[in-house]
C-alpha cells in the first residue's frame, strides 16, 4: 500500500503545482490588462463602473470577438462637408444615392444627412440634398488649401444647426455606403479609420510643437484624420474649434505645411483630439480604398480617393494612364457619364463594385448630366 500511496501523493502535488500556475497565469494576465487601461485612462478607470470597457482596445482594431455593452440603438447624423464646385458635387449626389439606399436596411443605425455646404451660398441641390450653408474662411486664410476650411465649418455648422441625434459620422463626397452602417463608436471612444500614411511617431519632432510634452507621449495621437469618424457630439463641439485652430497654426508653420502637405488637416484633427484627451477604436473594417484593397467583403464604406489604372489584360498601372481607368480626378468640370464601361477581365473586385455603384447612382439621378 505504501508505494501506491507514494505514487498518488506525487501526482496529487504535481496536479497541485499545474493548478497554482494555472492560477497565477490568470491572474498575472488580468492584473496586467488593469495596470495596462490604468496607464491609458487613469482619469476615467473605474473598473466597477467601466468593466466593460477592458473588452475593448481602443487604440487597436477592435476584435471579432469583443462583446460590446448592450445599449440602445444610437443613431448618427451623416455630415459630409463639400463645395460647389461640378467635382464636389457629383460626388455628393452618389454619396446621398446610397445613402438613402440603406438607411433603413436593418443593421443600420444611421440617421438624418446634412452637405455643409463651405461656399457661402445655396447652389442647386439644396432641394435634392439636405445641406446646410455655412461661411468659408475669410479670402486668403486656407492659403490655397481649401480642405482647411472643413474644421470652421463644422464649427459653424455645430453651433447654429439643430441636430437630433447624439452622435456625427463625418463624411466626405467620396464615399460610398456598401451596406448599412451600425454606430461603430461608443460614449467615450469614437470610431475611426488608421491610415497608413499619417504616422504621428514618425513625425515626432513636428508633433511636438503642438502637441507638448506635458500633455503625454505622442503615441496618444491616433494615425487618423477626421473622416471617416462617428462621434458624441458634444464631444466633437470640444475638438472642433481646437482642430480648426491647430489646423491653421500647423499650415502657417512653413516645416509643418512641407511635410505634412496634402494630409496636414488630417494631422490637424489627430493633435486636436488627443489634446482633449480622445481616444478612437480604429477599425479596419470601416472602409476600403481601390486600388490598393481588392475586395469590398465586411466592409463599410468604399472611398475612391485613388485613380484606377488598368491595362486589357487587368493589371494596374498605378502612376501611368492605363487603357482603362476610372479616377475622379477625370471629372473635375462634371459629372462621369452614365454607364461608364466596366474594367477587364482580372482587374479587383473592390474597382468592379465602384464602377457598377456609380453606374447605378447615374443611371437614377435625375438631370444626371447638369450636376
Amino acid at each position: 500500500m505504501l508505494p501506491g500511496r507514494q505514487i498518488m501523493g506525487r501526482e496529487g502535488r504535481v496536479f497541485l503545482v499545474f493548478l497554482f500556475l494555472g492560477a497565477f497565469l490568470l491572474t498575472y494576465n488580468f492584473v496586467t490588462m488593469i495596470i495596462r487601461y490604468q496607464n491609458i485612462y487613469p482619469q476615467n478607470l473605474n473598473f466597477a463602473e467601466h468593466h466593460s470597457r477592458l473588452l475593448i482596445d481602443p487604440v487597436i482594431e477592435m476584435p471579432e470577438n469583443a462583446k460590446k455593452p448592450k445599449r440602445e440603438r444610437a443613431l448618427f447624423h451623416i455630415a459630409l462637408t463639400a463645395t460647389d464646385s461640378p467635382y464636389t458635387k457629383w460626388q455628393s449626389r452618389v454619396m446621398y444615392y446610397w445613402y438613402k439606399k440603406n438607411k433603413d436596411l436593418p443593421g443600420s443605425e444611421m440617421g438624418k444627412f446634412t452637405r455643409i455646404l463651405h461656399s457661402g451660398t445655396p447652389d442647386n441641390l439644396m432641394d435634392e440634398i439636405p445641406s446646410f450653408v455655412v461661411d468659408p474662411l475669410p479670402p486668403g486664410l486656407d492659403r490655397g488649401y481649401i480642405v482647411l476650411n472643413r474644421p470652421w465649418a463644422f464649427v459653424q455648422w455645430l453651433e447654429k444647426a439643430t441636430i437630433e441625434e447624439d452622435y456625427v459620422l463625418m463624411a466626405e463626397p467620396d464615399h460610398i455606403f456598401l451596406k448599412p452602417l451600425p454606430n461603430l463608436g461608443g460614449e467615450g471612444f469614437p470610431a475611426a479609420f488608421p491610415f497608413f500614411y499619417i504616422e504621428p511617431v514618425k513625425n515626432t519632432k513636428l508633433i511636438r510643437k503642438y502637441f507638448p510634452e506635458e500633455m503625454g507621449p505622442v503615441e496618444n495621437v491616433d494615425p487618423i484624420g477626421n473622416s471617416p469618424v462617428i462621434i458624441k457630439k458634444d464631444l466633437l463641439e470640444k475638438i472642433a474649434p481646437t482642430w480648426m485652430n491647430v489646423s491653421l497654426k500647423m499650415k502657417n508653420d512653413p516645416e509643418t505645411d512641407k511635410e505634412f502637405g496634402w494630409v496636414l488637416e488630417m494631422y490637424g484633427y489627430a493633435v486636436a483630439s488627443a489634446l482633449h484627451g480622445v481616444r478612437h477604436i480604429l477599425r479596419k473594417d470601416f472602409m476600403l480604398q481601390p486600388p490598393w484593397d481588392l475586395e469590398t467583403r465586411n466592409k463599410f464604406i468604399l472611398h475612391y480617393t485613388y485613380g484606377c489604372d488598368y491595362d486589357l489584360k487587368g493589371k494596374l498601372t498605378y502612376g501611368k494612364i492605363g487603357e482603362w481607368r476610372f479616377d475622379k480626378r477625370s471629372f473635375g468640370d462634371g459629372p462621369p457619364p452614365r454607364n461608364l464601361s466596366m474594367p477587364p477581365l482580372g482587374v479587383p473586385e473592390s474597382v468592379v463594385t465602384l464602377v457598377k455603384m456609380v453606374n447605378e447612382a447615374s443611371a437614377n439621378i435625375p438631370n444626371w448630366e447638369t450636376t
